[in-house]
Parts: C-alpha cells; sequence; structure tokens
C-alpha cells in the first residue's frame, strides 16, 4: 500500500496545534520523510515512534522546509544505537550548509548519504525525479514513481510550466497554496495562490490535488473552494494527521 500522512500543513511558521510541511510517505512498507519543517518531528515520532526512516526528501533550505531534518539527525545520532548504513538523503546544495550551523562540532554526513536534487534516482520501491522550479533558493519539485503509483510535490514555487510536467497524471498532486494577500501583485514572487494550484492540476492532468503551506491564518476552506474552481476532481487540503492513499483515489482518513 502507498500512502502519504500529512505532517504539517503551515508555510513560514505553525499555527497553535500545527506544523510546517512535512509530509510521511509509507510505499510499500519503504519509508519515507518529504521535508521536515518547523514542528514536524514530534508528528514524525508520533507515526513511527522507531524514528526509523528510509529515505528523506528535502525540497529547499528554507526552515519551514528542513529545520527538523537536524532534530532527526540528533534522533540519530544521540538516541539510537550506530546505523548499519547512513539515511539516503535527497536535497539541493545549501540544506546541509544551513543547518550544519546549529550544531558546527559534528557532522551531519555522519548520519545522512546525502544525494543532490534536481536529478533522478532509483530510492527503494520507486524513481525520485527532481524538477528545478523557481523560488528564492534553489527548490526541487519532487516527483516519486512505480508502475503503479505517482505522488508529485512541488515544495515552494512560482507559477511555471514544469509543474505540469512534474504533477503529470499523479495520483496526488502536493501543491504550495500560500494564497497571501495581494500575492498575483507582488514583483517578483516566487510562491502561488490557491487558483493558480489548480490550474496547475488542471495542466497535469492529475487525480487529486492536495492544498498544503497555507499562510498562517489563511481561510482554508476559501483555498480549497478557489483552487476547485480551476480543478474538477478531489481537491483536499492539508491537515496535520490526514493520510491518503495513493492505491484508492477514495480512500483519505
Amino acid at each position: 500500500m502507498r500512502q502519504v500522512t500529512v505532517l504539517g500543513s503551515c508555510g513560514a511558521f505553525p499555527e497553535s496545534g500545527r506544523a510546517c510541511s512535512g509530509f510521511a510517505v509509507d510505499w510499500d512498507g519503504f519509508r519515507v520523510v518529504l521535508d521536515l519543517g518547523y514542528g514536524t518531528l514530534p508528528r514524525l515520532l508520533a507515526h513511527w515512534p522507531d524514528g526509523v526512516v528510509d529515505a528523506v526528501v528535502i525540497t529547499h533550505e528554507h526552515p519551514d522546509h528542513c529545520v527538523d531534518l537536524h532534530g532527526l539527525f540528533r534522533v540519530w545520532f544521540y538516541g539510537r544505537p550506530a546505523p548499519a548504513a547512513k539515511v539516503p538523503l535527497y536535497c539541493p546544495p545549501g540544506v546541509l550548509e544551513r543547518l550544519q550551523g546549529l550544531e558546527p562540532d559534528v557532522e551531519l554526513e555522519s548520519v545522512f548519504d546525502v544525494h543532490s536534487l534536481p536529478g533522478v534516482h532509483r530510492v527503494g520501491p520507486f524513481t525520485l525525479s527532481g524538477f528545478e522550479l523557481p523560488h528564492y533558493v534553489p527548490n526541487a519539485g519532487v516527483r516519486l514513481q512505480d508502475e503503479v503509483a505517482t505522488l508529485a510535490y512541488t515544495g515552494d514555487t512560482a507559477p511555471h510550466p514544469l509543474l505540469a510536467d512534474l504533477g503529470r497524471d499523479a495520483d496526488l498532486f502536493i501543491v504550495e497554496a500560500t494564497d497571501r494577500d495581494g500575492e498575483t501583485e507582488r514583483p517578483g514572487r516566487n510562491l502561488m495562490t490557491s487558483a493558480e494550484a489548480g490550474h496547475w492540476a488542471r495542466r497535469a492532468g492529475a487525480r487529486r490535488l492536495m492544498l498544503t503551506h497555507f499562510w498562517p491564518g489563511n481561510d482554508r476552506a476559501a483555498s480549497v473552494a478557489a483552487a476547485s474552481e480551476a480543478f474538477e476532481n478531489d481537491v483536499l487540503a492539508a491537515d496535520e494527521g490526514l493520510t491518503v492513499t495513493l492505491d484508492d483515489p477514495r480512500s483519505t482518513r
């Protein structure tokens, strides 16, 4: 079974009772984490109490997407026996440099086996493809795919034609929908609205759309409604603890 559980759904900083960007993916027993922003590590440990993951994917170096990766490093470095093999970590340049300053006397590479994104990698039972998307720092949208299911996730991005390729025919397309007031009028902006998320999910031919990276205080129901005007299939709002099964388009809990 392939399923995705939301660890966090906020952009910038977490609202009370929530966390920033993060998703736990169980791909036929192979455990993958997509992003680990503020407040996601306790939720990850509640989901997988042993803290064991088979791979970590970080889309970019902003702390609302990566800061709890350092916490996961500490779980492995201080709280567990030395692993037989390092944890594969797939991320753009800048992520480790950003986090290394938190604890410069120990090396993050002592736990993580680092692979660069964007790029194409074979990861356990699926192929991981990275797509370079525009943001304030290097950001890699990611696509996980095998012969049965496809999961795609944008990280943070401005509207870009590659979004249609990233989410092409995906069973679930997770798209950032920051939806700040006046977002479309901002010069040089590098984020999207929920209406734009719906547009690109439709262009991609995705089966389902999940909106995420909500600006704290946003009306999530309004975001779903705006996305639904452009995208005729199911639109979900990422909500901490929500699990979506990729094999069955009707399954959420």
